[in-house]
């Protein structure tokens, strides 16, 4: 397998997760700018979406978005146990994060990047960024993990997004279970090689 990624960007979450579960596979590193791979590829001809992560298949198939190559990945190796099996009320649980993460946190993360947006905007992005930020901080008051039974990839893509809020000036410590969280799942031997082999 091949995952194409760029540092900062949501790529790292399935690059952490393919190292938990000890999956061969290659990094190929994407420029946002010019849309070329570090070998020399035209990332839109492999995914014309034109952003990361993307993930070759061995069949030359070519899976996007980062929910969907999570679950993929984790169903490889179902005994690693990243995600609860397909067809029961735990994995829904799971698909209802990852759709948290991908539409609140990382949605609304992602508007900050926005460079024609004014303060003022930002600002109500914020509001409303925040307000979920309390909802996350209400399951990880009570629990270490997204789901209560222990790591999953949904910790890894939360992780991943929350880590943007460095790049805003956002204290994580107005939401000391955030904080802790994102201690908690920084040491990860995972995690640590993910961010390594990505330069960051």
């Amino acid at each position: 397998m091949k995952l194409y990624y760029a540092p900062q960007a949501c790529s790292l979450a399935p690059h952490i997760v393919l190292r938990e579960l000890d999956l061969p596979f290659e990094l190929v590193r994407v420029d946002n700018s010019t849309k070329q791979t570090a070998t020399g590829e035209d990332f839109l001809a492999i995914n014309p979406k034109g952003y990361v992560a993307a993930l070759q298949l061995e069949n030359g198939d070519v899976l996007t978005e980062g929910p969907a190559i999570l679950q993929y990945l984790a169903d490889l190796r179902p005994e690693a146990n990243l995600a609860p099996p397909n067809g029961t009320f735990e994995r829904v649980r799971l698909q209802e994060w990852l759709n948290f993460v991908s539409t609140e946190i990382h949605g609304g993360l992602g508007w900050l990047f926005n460079s024609q947006f004014p303060d003022d905007v930002k600002a109500l992005i914020k509001e409303k960024l925040f307000k979920r930020f309390v909802v996350l901080g209400q399951t990880l008051e009570r629990q270490d993990y997204l789901m209560a039974g222990g790591f999953s990839i949904a910790d890894a893509y939360l992780f991943t997004v929350l880590r943007w809020t460095q790049v805003f000036g956002i204290d994580l410590n107005r939401w000391p279970a955030l904080m802790r969280f994102q201690v908690r799942i920084d040491q990860r031997p995972s995690v640590k090689a993910a961010l390594a082999a990505e330069w960051v």
